[in-house]
């Protein structure tokens, strides 16, 4: 497996800071979508090859991000955007919260399954080989579910968000999550 087969495809983010907090939320997204297709190509690549060093070092890269990265995003919306939209006045807002609380506990849950087969991955050794029928649903669980959370945010959450939340408490938020990566 080369480089550019495995490899997140130009590990830059967007240039957005967190002095644009939905814009920063965003990009998260597509590092989801990187991590997610890196995924994807790490189980094709365990099947054809094994638990090569590419293939340890594809699933280290999709540990960090799932280990660190996803839970801050889904702190950053728990505590700046579930908690401010909750009681929004369109019922639609609010089940989409609802939907999306349990969303995060629900990709949780299969992370950690899914987590058990990479943490294997990485290790490589005599227990590294393909997935069974039950890991693969749960790699394909796991993608459909950050699919479905990624548009209903996108299309529901962020715009409430957006409208809702001035200019200044947009400024507190980014300026919030900033200084939750620091300290993480």
């Amino acid at each position: 497996m080369n480089a550019s087969s495995v490899c997140l495809p130009g590990v830059q983010s967007p240039a957005v800071g967190f002095d644009q907090p939905f814009e920063m939320l965003e990009a998260c997204h597509e590092r989801v979508q990187r991590s997610l297709d890196l995924l994807r190509r790490l189980i094709a690549h365990v099947d054809q090859h094994g638990c090569d060093a590419d293939a340890r070092s594809a699933a280290a890269d999709v540990l960090r991000y799932f280990d660190v990265a996803a839970p801050l995003h889904h702190e950053d919306e728990e505590q700046h955007l579930f908690s401010a939209l909750g009681h929004h006045p369109d019922a639609r807002v609010r089940a989409t919260v609802v939907t999306l609380e349990n969303d995060h506990l629900l990709m949780n849950a299969i992370w950690q399954r899914l987590r058990a087969v990479l943490l294997r991955w990485q290790a490589g050794g005599a227990g590294c080989g393909p997935m069974t029928e039950t890991e693969r649903t749960y790699a394909s669980d796991f993608a459909q579910a950050y699919q479905r959370h990624i548009r209903l945010e996108e299309d529901v959450l962020y715009p409430a968000a957006r409208a809702a939340l001035d200019a200044p408490t947009q400024r507190a938020m980014g300026h919030e999550m900033a200084a939750r990566r620091r300290r993480d």
